[in-house]
């Protein structure tokens, strides 16, 4: 049973960003400090991707683990109420992120999709995205 009346839930969920998050921005930090330059959520492509580096031609996506399903990570924890709802939830959610990538790269990208437990350490994070984006 939720502890929070319908009017609670929603503002909670209106509040959960899309764009612009924390660990989004830590990402695009990284890559900035690392002398990459990149354009945010290019609508001209699927899924519109967080970060967009035209000279790679590489996207990058950065998920929240709870949300895209991230597999084997703690945070990928399912809530044991409502399991019908939630399970159809990211069902839905890992079938959309698969689709825009598959897009993506069709269209010649490559997609990195950084998870935010990854994020914590901005060293790896950083070695990483430069083998990634140095390797194409």
């Amino acid at each position: 049973m939720d502890n929070h009346t319908l009017e609670q839930r929603r503002r909670n969920m209106s509040a959960v960003k899309s764009k612009n998050t924390k660990p989004e921005i830590l990402v695009r930090k990284v890559l900035h400090a690392m002398g990459y330059r990149f354009r945010l959520h290019v609508k001209e492509l699927p899924g519109k991707p967080d970060i967009v580096l035209p000279k790679y031609k590489t996207v990058i996506f950065v998920n929240g683990c709870f949300w895209h399903r991230h597999e084997g990570c703690k945070y990928a924890s399912t809530p044991t109420t409502n399991i019908d709802f939630w399970n159809a939830k990211f069902a839905e959610n890992v079938a959309r992120d698969k689709k825009k990538c598959q897009e993506i790269q069709e269209k010649g990208w490559q997609v990195i999709v950084i998870w935010t437990c990854e994020i914590n350490n901005t060293a790896a994070l950083g070695e990483r995205l430069k083998m990634l984006l140095e390797s194409k």
